[in-house]
């Protein structure tokens, strides 16, 4: 397949001298394309192929071609459709009276954004119809929703989100001959009618509390005024980016990313009985229990791994917040379970791709990814209208003439 597509890089370099004359060859290189598809359909339809004996008194057969010129997003080609002569003929690819590629691309790009490779779409495409697409063509086909994602990230925001889930996953991305890891970092938020959003997906190389503050300040350009409580993992120095924007922000580190951590330290022996003691302290009623349940986890275990207990101690301010609130809102927001729950779903249609070629590559399965998972975010969190009552309670003056609803 490279060497196709090299092959083709070259003759389009023989014949084109600027911009517009590879667009021109490539809206032509789309338009033979359609016609192989077409052909392909015609032939399934007539039951064998062209000039085919098989034809002979059949009953129906080709009658030569009609024009039509299409309207694709790369601009207009025109392509000959092939007829019957019994006028039975329905093509696929571009319907009757459709003067669009769209459903062709939308087709392609629909398959992309399940994790297709552009050599499984290659692949797909050749079973269906018998023809070959170039992983060029591809490629443009796909890139034509870069705008859009642009417009999705750079779209106006809600002045106040009641909760804000911050948290990244990491992909390998060829950049400059070699192969790295890059951070996509991703803000979900809870809307005041209690429904999910994704703000924006950057990428970035590894995962930094400098990036997150460029994050954070990206949010407050696009609008954010205020953000009540925030649920984040334990990356350091991340206080700090979220307090220079959202001063006021409650936060609340993951619970489990802190138990993951304490973890790594405990032996395979000691790993239940220390679980079990810790588990009285974050599943305490309050914070004063919480705090008497620490010191008897201290006692006990203070000795024998003095680095556990100083990152509980070190954390413990971030790792409490949630006992502030009742339980409807404690459930939300002492994990960042909400937003580990996308990052799955994103998993699922990314885990084909090992490495990406580049950060466009990465970021347009992100998007068309996003875009198919928040289709189903069509419910509201569970218990919202309470949730939102207590939240009044706690932030009224800071929600006071931003919501119409209760």
């Amino acid at each position: 397949m490279q060497s196709t597509s090299i092959q083709l890089a070259k003759e389009l370099a023989k014949e084109c001298k600027t911009v517009d004359d590879v667009q021109a060859k490539l809206r032509d290189l789309f338009g033979q394309t359609i016609e192989q598809l077409l052909e392909a359909e015609i032939d399934e339809h007539l039951g064998y192929v062209k000039h085919s004996q098989a034809g002979d008194n059949s009953g129906n057969s080709r009658n030569g071609y009609s024009k039509k010129t299409l309207k694709t997003r790369s601009g207009k080609t025109e392509i000959a459709v092939p007829r019957d002569r019994n006028g039975e003929f329905e093509p696929q690819v571009i319907r009757k009276y459709k003067t669009t590629a769209s459903e062709l691309e939308d087709q392609i790009i629909a398959m992309y954004a399940k994790g297709l490779s552009t050599r499984d779409i290659e692949a797909h495409i050749r079973d269906i119809y018998g023809v070959n697409i170039s992983p060029t063509l591809v490629s443009r086909i796909t890139d034509k929703i870069m705008p859009e994602i642009a417009e999705w990230q750079s779209r106006p925001l809600e002045k106040v989100y009641p909760i804000v889930f911050l948290d990244a996953i990491h992909f390998k991305v060829r950049q400059d001959g070699r192969v790295i890891n890059k951070a996509a970092y991703t803000v979900m938020a809870l809307t005041l009618t209690g429904y999910k959003d994704i703000l924006g997906i950057w990428i970035g190389e590894n995962e930094s509390a400098s990036f997150w503050l460029s994050v954070c300040n990206d949010l407050h350009n696009r609008g954010v005024e205020d953000i009540l409580i925030v649920a984040k993992d334990g990356l350091s120095g991340f206080s700090e980016a979220i307090k220079a924007v959202f001063p006021r922000a409650e936060q609340q580190l993951c619970i489990i990313h802190q138990i993951r951590n304490t973890l790594k330290y405990a032996s395979s022996k000691n790993k239940e009985p220390l679980m079990a003691d810790l588990k009285k302290v974050y599943r305490a009623v309050t914070l004063e229990q919480a705090e008497v349940a620490f010191e008897q986890f201290k006692a006990t275990w203070g000795i024998q791994y003095p680095v556990i207990v100083r990152s509980w101690e070190k954390n413990w301010a971030e790792l409490t917040t949630f006992f502030k609130y009742p339980g409807e809102i404690r459930r939300i927001i002492y994990t960042t379970n909400t937003i580990e729950g996308y990052h799955r779903q994103l998993r699922k249609a990314t885990k084909t791709k090992v490495v990406y070629p580049s950060d466009d590559a990465l970021r347009k399965v992100i998007y068309l990814a996003t875009r198919d998972i928040s289709k189903r975010w069509d419910k509201q969190v569970r218990e919202w209208g309470m949730c939102l009552s207590q939240l009044m309670v706690y932030f009224g003056e800071r929600l006071e003439n931003k919501i119409d609803i209760l």
